[in-house]
């Protein structure tokens, strides 16, 4: 089964990642203020932009499924990456899973893009992809991230670290499969 790697959401679509999408990465990923909660290592030329790019795109090959580019629909402008990448290994749980996440260009902070997104990611998983469940972390000092996440339903399943950054671990089931 082929998956339709595209969702749309009221004000955003959500599509694949594509090489044109360089220069809008490049300012997401060397934005400090981006990384923050994300081990404080901005990328520093657009050649490491291309990489993330293709390694995505490696993703959705391999795996069939990848972080999407989220795109405003009323202007067509780049707002960031997000929704799910299928994790085949991992420490904290059982692997493979899914796993939920977003990076948005600071200019479009506040908008509940992210929110928004997360939302119609768990949608895609449990309705396109039939998850069992989904999972997320944000930094345990990333209060906009671990608000949005709750938000949306998941619940704090545990805490722990990623390259020695503080984390807070997210977990939602699929209702309609645990009915």
């Amino acid at each position: 089964m082929k998956l339709n790697l595209y969702a749309e959401s009221n004000r955003l679509i959500y599509r694949p990642l594509q090489e044109n999408d360089l220069e809008a990465m490049f300012e997401l990923d060397s934005d400090p203020e981006v990384h923050r909660f994300l081990g404080n290592k901005p990328i520093v030329s657009r050649e490491e932009a291309a990489q993330v790019i293709r390694f995505v795109q490696q993703q959705y090959q391999e795996l069939g499924i990848g972080r999407w580019a989220i795109v405003e629909k009323e202007t067509g402008e780049f707002v960031g990456w997000g929704g799910l990448k299928k994790v085949m290994e991992s420490g904290f749980v059982e692997a493979p899973y899914f796993d939920l996440g977003y990076r948005l260009l600071r200019r479009f902070w506040g908008n509940g893009y992210a929110t928004e997104n997360a939302i119609a990611s768990k949608q895609y998983a449990f309705n396109q992809l039939n998850a069992n469940q989904i999972f997320a972390c944000a930094h345990q000092n990333n209060l906009a991230s671990n608000s949005i996440l709750k938000k949306i339903g998941m619940h704090q399943i545990g805490e722990g670290f990623y390259e020695d950054e503080p984390l807070f671990w997210y977990k939602i089931e699929n209702e309609m499969k645990h009915a």
